[in-house]
C-alpha cells in the first residue's frame, strides 16, 4: 500500500458557485473526496491536511510557504509523496521556491490543481489528481521515480522551478520552453528519464528563512528615469530586471550610471529576459556589453517566478551580498542551463 500526503491549500479544485454573487468561492476538501469515488478504489493510504481558512492562491505568501515545507519536513519519513492541491495562478512561485527550500528530496512533491471546479461536469480537476497520485507514488528499484518538486497539469510533469502559466483559459495552463517536459501521460505515464535528478547520494535538508527583500523592473522603450531611481533606490536587496530579448538594455548613461550607483551601494542586479523562450547573453550585442563591466548579475534562463524566489532563498541563507551574487548564477535545483 502506497502512503499519500496531500496538502490541500485551495484554488479551484475545491470551489463551489457562491448562490448570490455567482463567483466561485474556496470550499473544503471534503468536496474533493465526494467527487472522487475512483479514490477509495486506489490501493492508497490517503492523509489529507487542510489549510484553514483555505487560501485562494493569489494571497499566496512567504509564511505559507515556509508552513508548506514543515509539513513536508514533518512527514517526510512517513510517506512515499506528497501532492499539494493548490491554486494555479502562483503555482509556479510555490513549486520553485519548495525546490529551493526542500534540498536534496529524494521523494516527489507534486502540486497540481485544476483550471474548473471538481464538481463542474467538464472538470479537469479529477485527471489531474489521479495522475499526479500516480506519479507521487511511483518507484524504481525501491526508490521514487521522482525527486524533485514538480507540477502536474493537463497530463505533463514539469520541472516546477522550469514552468510558468501563460494561458488562463485552456486546460493545457503550464508550459517550461527551456526544459524538457518530465513525464507524460497517456495509456501509459512515460518518464523523461535523462531530464529527471537523482538526489538519491544527498542529505534532505529543509530550509525555512527567507528574506523576502526583492523588487523587480521591468524595462519598456520610454522608461522614466525616475522610475527607475525609486526601484533601484528601494529598501531591497536585489533587483530582478526584465530586459529585452537575450538580456539587452538601452545604452543611455543614465541608465548605466543609476544601475552602477545601485551595485556599488551593494544591491544584486539579476538579468533576465522578458521573452519566455531562449536564455540571457551578456556581451552578445552592444547594449548588453556594459552590464557585466558593471556587475550585472546573470539570470540565463531563469523563469520570473525562479528568479524571485531563488533571491528570496538565497538571502534568507546567506547574509552577505557576494554570496547571493554568487549562488544566483549556479545551477542549485536545476532550475537554469549556463551558457558560458
Amino acid at each position: 500500500m502506497h502512503n499519500i500526503f496531500i496538502i490541500y491549500t485551495g484554488g479551484t479544485i475545491g470551489m463551489v458557485k457562491d448562490e448570490q454573487t455567482g463567483t466561485f468561492v474556496p470550499f473544503d476538501f471534503e468536496l474533493i473526496a465526494q467527487n472522487l469515488p475512483d479514490l477509495a478504489r486506489l490501493n492508497y493510504k490517503i492523509t489529507v491536511h487542510s489549510f484553514t481558512p483555505i487560501i485562494d492562491s493569489s494571497n499566496m505568501r512567504p509564511s505559507i510557504w515556509v508552513e508548506m515545507a514543515q509539513i513536508i519536513k514533518d512527514n517526510y519519513n512517513y510517506y512515499d509523496g506528497f501532492v499539494i492541491l493548490h491554486g494555479s495562478d502562483t503555482m509556479s512561485f510555490s513549486a520553485s521556491i519548495l525546490s529551493f527550500m526542500l534540498e536534496g528530496l529524494q521523494k516527489p512533491v507534486i502540486l497540481s490543481g485544476s483550471q474548473l471546479p471538481i464538481g463542474e461536469i467538464r472538470t479537469d480537476a479529477r485527471e489531474n489528481m489521479m495522475t499526479a497520485l500516480e506519479i507521487a507514488s511511483a518507484k524504481r528499484d525501491g526508490k521514487s521515480i521522482i525527486q524533485e518538486v514538480c507540477i502536474l497539469f493537463d497530463n505533463k510533469l514539469f520541472r516546477g522551478n522550469r514552468s510558468f502559466k501563460y494561458n488562463s483559459a485552456k486546460f493545457e495552463a503550464f508550459r517550461s520552453p527551456n526544459y524538457p517536459v518530465l513525464a507524460e501521460a497517456g495509456i501509459h505515464i512515460n518518464y523523461n528519464k535523462d531530464a529527471l535528478l537523482d538526489n538519491t547520494e544527498k542529505d534532505f535538508i529543509m530550509h525555512s528563512k527567507l528574506d523576502d527583500r526583492v523588487g523587480v523592473l521591468k524595462l519598456f522603450p520610454g522608461v522614466n528615469p525616475k522610475f527607475i531611481e525609486s526601484i533601484l533606490g528601494s529598501d531591497v536587496r536585489s533587483v530582478v530586471m526584465e530586459t529585452f530579448g537575450s538580456g539587452n538594455t538601452m545604452t543611455d548613461n543614465w541608465f548605466l550610471e543609476l544601475l552602477g550607483e545601485a551595485v556599488n551601494k551593494g544591491k544584486n542586479i539579476l538579468d533576465i529576459s522578458q521573452c519566455k523562450v531562449g536564455s540571457v547573453e551578456l556581451g552578445r550585442y552592444e547594449t548588453s556589453q556594459g552590464l557585466k563591466s558593471i556587475g550585472i548579475l546573470n539570470g540565463y534562463d531563469l523563469t520570473f517566478e525562479a528568479a524571485v524566489t531563488k533571491l528570496m532563498y538565497l538571502q534568507g541563507v546567506f547574509e552577505d551580498q557576494e554570496s547571493v551574487a554568487y549562488w544566483i548564477e549556479k545551477d542549485i535545483r536545476g532550475e537554469l542551463t549556463v551558457n558560458d
